[in-house]
């Protein structure tokens, strides 16, 4: 089974007192403590982010690591990466992070990784590069397309709702045709994707929602059906 979990904003980076995100994430592992490896490329392998990663996921039933491009720890990128049960890419500069990928040859792993079964997951750049288009800001002065990995079909924009020239520039351009149409997704809501397909749509912020986007003769936004995932009974966030 293929995955894809895509996050449009949230998880122990932009939410750290609310881990539904980042714990959905782990349960989707068959492991009862699952590897998983974090990719920070978009950011510059920023310390500060990769800190932050395993002041969460220490505390979780698993077992973190991480691979830097900027100072890797190993020259066999495919074996380490390939003994992962999930890799998990954080957010930054979706242009940067497709390039170093393809220099380093980690794109293709990455394709080996989810043809093998190993949970493939990320927040906004980290988000927009399963797709085969992405808006992104990663020009610096405006929002452009930019073609990605192409695993899953269509385009997609996170954060449609934390920031304000995203919903506008993306319907602008899905009716001009200058991207795909696709899906976009709040802050807080994550696209799981089962081979190519849209499996679930679920949420750690209760209004947080995702909407297919399209035109066909008008432009059209389609709210999609978002499960929160909400507290346990005891008010505690708990990995099932």
């Amino acid at each position: 089974m293929r995955q894809i979990i895509a996050l449009g904003g949230g998880g122990f980076s932009m939410e750290p007192d609310n881990p539904l995100l980042d714990l959905y994430i782990l349960n989707q592992s068959s492991k009862i403590t699952p590897n998983i490896c974090f990719l920070p490329t978009a950011s510059g392998d920023s310390d500060n982010y990769i800190s932050r990663f395993y002041d969460f996921f220490e505390q979780q039933n698993c077992k973190p690591s991480h691979l830097s491009l900027f100072k890797p720890h190993t020259r066999d990128f495919e074996s380490f990466l390939l003994e992962q049960d999930i890799i998990y890419v954080g957010g930054g500069n979706t242009k940067n992070l497709l390039t170093l990928w393809k220099e380093w040859g980690v794109d293709t792993i990455l394709k080996k990784a989810w043809e093998q079964g190993i949970v493939l997951a990320g927040i906004s750049a980290g988000s927009i590069c399963w797709f085969e288009e992405g808006i992104t800001d990663s020009f610096g002065d405006k929002l452009e397309p930019l073609k990605c990995l192409g695993f899953l079909q269509g385009s997609n924009c996170p954060h449609y709702d934390g920031e304000s020239n995203r919903r506008p520039s993306y319907q602008e351009q899905v009716a001009k045709g200058e991207i795909k149409p696709g899906i976009a997704t709040d802050d807080g809501v994550t696209l799981h994707y089962i081979d190519h397909a849209l499996s679930s749509v679920v949420s750690s912020r209760i209004n947080a929602k995702a909407y297919k986007v399209y035109f066909d003769k008008t432009l059209n936004e389609i709210e999609l059906k978002t499960n929160f995932l909400g507290a346990s009974e005891s008010g505690e966030y708990n990995r099932n």
